[in-house]
């Protein structure tokens, strides 16, 4: 089951940076099929490349916290009817954020934002990560979902730390 995503390329500062509507694809059509969801035939989400200014702006007025993030989501449908949904949400990313975070965790631009995709996706399907019990099935997914792209556990380090 193929997802269309239209992109808007919200910051100059993505051109050319990464072949970000290729690897939104593959980490789209992984997430789809680790988490397992069943999809309605032409279900559609939008991506929204922006930058940090953008982004603050957006999580200061949605969640009411005055600070860039990586990603955001923004589902458009009830989570237990997903599957009916022709439009899936908006995944939002931040390309300075993006950027710093890939290289304070030592990890490729390109591995880092289709984390993020897949991350974002996962929460327009109505998983989360707030509570332990939540993030122990969306967690899997995600690195599930980026082994079958050739990227390592995003989590690997936190867990070698956790006792």
């Amino acid at each position: 089951m193929s997802v269309r995503i239209d992109f808007i390329e919200a910051s100059p500062l993505w051109k050319r940076a990464l072949p970000t509507r290729k690897l939104t694809r593959d980490a789209v059509a992984a997430a789809v099929a680790e988490s397992e969801s069943r999809l309605r035939r032409g279900a559609e989400m939008s991506v929204h490349l922006v930058d940090d200014a953008r982004m603050r702006a957006i999580n200061a007025e949605w969640r009411h916290k005055d600070a860039a993030t990586n990603v955001l989501s923004f589902p458009a449908s009830d989570p237990r009817r997903v599957s009916e949904a022709r439009l899936l949400g908006d995944v939002l990313i931040a390309f300075e954020t993006l950027e710093r975070e890939a290289a304070e965790e030592c990890k490729t631009l390109a591995d880092h934002f289709c984390h993020l995709v897949v991350h974002g996706f996962l929460h327009l399907l109505g998983f989360d990560h707030i509570e332990e019990a939540d993030a122990e099935k969306m967690e899997p997914i995600e690195i599930r979902a980026l082994a079958r792209l050739g990227i390592a556990n995003p989590y690997a380090e936190r867990e070698l730390k956790d006792p």
